[in-house]
């Protein structure tokens, strides 16, 4: 494919579609998505996005319930920026050809999730993600200034750093990127005017997560190597509700489940929430993850019970068709029979830190949606709010690139061409898979929804071990798909603990049980990273 795009976009989610349907107006595009262009988060996202329609609605109460929910670290301008925007989001999504649930009056059906004061919750059932990609791929296809090419993964952004003579005393800039194409097993450079990072999150870090296989923080570990400034990795949002079902993939089960009126209970029945929250089911997710982790630790029992079975069976079959088949397939009648369901890794609310255009601090690169750190989620991200973020700022985003195009040179400086001199092919790849399992059990045992300075210590010994022997396997080894992804896993793994050990204060999804309190005086600011570009 060895190219030359105008725009590159990476990854193939809500936010690099809508973005490469704006850029398309204006230059030739390339998006690379490792594995088919609809497998991303996006595509798993079943509540909604948050945006206020309701008359007895308001912005500020949006607001509000964000900077809540964010635990004192949310950017409150940008908070307000987005929330402003939702309807205009809702529109650009309908204008796109989403196809959101109505009322009989033909109003958008309003849900409600943990953490917000009002009905507010625009959804396509409980598929929307679904829905979204598919409006949006079927306008990506047929552009023609758009070419999509799947099973490709990128391996490093091209900066300076590729480049003779290395010079970085003007910054650092970014000029596409190496990608691998997985079928040909061939490394190919992507030469791009502006890179557009959207990448997703990296839940396959942890032993349980909702997210998809393709969920490897390949955005932020490949920003992070390049020079990019990295925030708030410690937050790690925990979904309260995953079906838990041994022998069959995770599954979410949704926010608006609760929303709907579903009450948590112990395997004996009991129901709990109320003990920890005036809000009980309703409560932000940090806190309700926190009290099912409380209660199974307190049990020794491995799951709680999810109960719908007070409501009426039509209603729930009509709300939720996606959780009732996919529970019906696996003995679950969620009318009738209590959902068993554990909290698992589910979205990160720190990334790359970016501006309110999406530009980071190497020239030409933006970064969107779940790799990217924009500030509106703070300590603990709002539910729904995530695919809002993502619309609101990939127009951003897109408005900036058009610009910077234009009044910029086409040219790029000589990169240089992919070695594998010194490489050869390993048949070892019981020992990827090790690393790979090792890391994730680490990370859920030390580094999850509980934490201690001992734990994060215990895990840092044994995660620097497997960093250092990763990065030596790669550097001798013909890249694949799967050594590409271990080495940002480890990568992403190591800097969330390097984030969250020093954050010495208990606030939103990161607690610590020997800084059980939130600490204003000393705490209340990002967590900054960034490595040293020479």
């Amino acid at each position: 494919m060895n190219d030359t795009a105008d725009f590159l976009v990476v990854g193939s989610g809500i936010a690099g579609l809508i973005y490469a349907l704006q850029v398309a107006e204006h230059g030739q595009v390339v998006i690379i998505t490792k594995k088919r262009d609809k497998e991303s988060n996006t595509n798993y996202a079943q509540g909604g996005i948050a945006s206020v329609f309701g008359s007895q609605d308001s912005y500020d109460s949006h607001y509000r319930d964000t900077i809540d929910a964010g635990a004192g670290l949310c950017h409150e301008e940008e908070v307000k920026y987005m929330v402003s925007n939702g309807p205009a989001v809702i529109k650009q999504l309908i204008d796109i050809g989403v196809a959101f649930s109505e009322t009989k009056k033909g109003n958008p059906d309003l849900g409600i999730e943990g953490g917000h004061s009002h009905h507010r919750i625009v959804h396509a059932h409980d598929f929307t993600g679904q829905e979204i990609e598919r409006a949006l791929l079927y306008q990506i296809k047929k552009h023609p200034n758009i070419k999509v090419f799947q099973k490709h993964i990128a391996i490093d952004l091209i900066t300076e750093h590729q480049t003779p003579g290395r010079d970085y005393s003007k910054g650092i800039h970014c000029w596409g990127a190496y990608t691998l194409d997985v079928k040909k097993k061939k490394v190919e450079i992507v030469r791009a005017r502006t890179t557009f990072l959207a990448t997703g999150g990296c839940g396959r870090i942890y032993l349980h997560t909702s997210n998809p296989n393709i969920a490897t923080g390949d955005g932020i570990a490949m920003a992070y190597r390049a020079g990019a400034k990295i925030a708030n990795l410690e937050f790690m949002q925990f979904h309260p509700t995953t079906l838990f079902s041994p022998g069959a993939e995770s599954f979410l089960i949704s926010e608006a489940v609760r929303g709907f009126g579903a009450v948590l209970r112990t395997q004996k029945g009991e129901t709990f929430m109320q003990k920890y929250d005036e809000r009980a089911e309703l409560a932000p997710r940090d806190i309700v993850a926190r009290s099912i982790d409380n209660e199974m630790k307190r049990s020794g029992d491995r799951y709680v019970l999810l109960d719908l079975s007070h409501i009426k069976a039509s209603r729930i079959r009509e709300r939720f068709p996606n959780i009732y088949q996919k529970c019906l397939k696996l003995n679950f009648d969620i009318t009738s029979d209590p959902i068993p369901v554990v909290p698992a890794a589910h979205y990160m609310c720190g990334g790359v830190v970016v501006d309110r255009m999406c530009r980071s601090n190497i020239d030409k690169l933006f970064v969107c949606g779940e790799a990217a750190f924009t500030g509106v989620h703070g300590a603990n991200r709002l539910a729904s709010n995530s695919l809002l973020e993502a619309v609101v700022f990939s127009n951003n985003a897109a408005r900036a690139a058009i610009k910077m195009n234009k009044s910029r040179s086409r040219k790029t400086p000589e990169i240089f061409p992919w070695s594998i001199e010194g490489t050869f092919n390993q048949d070892e790849w019981v020992y990827i898979f090790h690393d790979r399992q090792v890391i994730k059990s680490v990370m859920w045992d030390y580094v999850g929804i509980v934490r201690s300075s001992f734990r994060l210590a215990r895990a840092l010994r044994r995660l620097n071990v497997i960093v250092e022997e990763v990065e030596e396997f790669y550097r001798k080894t013909t890249v694949t798909n799967d050594l590409i992804e271990l080495r940002n896993i480890a990568s992403v793994a190591k800097l969330i603990l390097q984030c969250a050990m020093s954050r010495r204060e208990s606030r939103g999804l990161h607690y610590m049980t020997d800084y059980p309190k939130r600490d204003d005086k000393f705490w209340k600011h990002d967590t900054l990273i960034s490595i040293p570009v020479s």
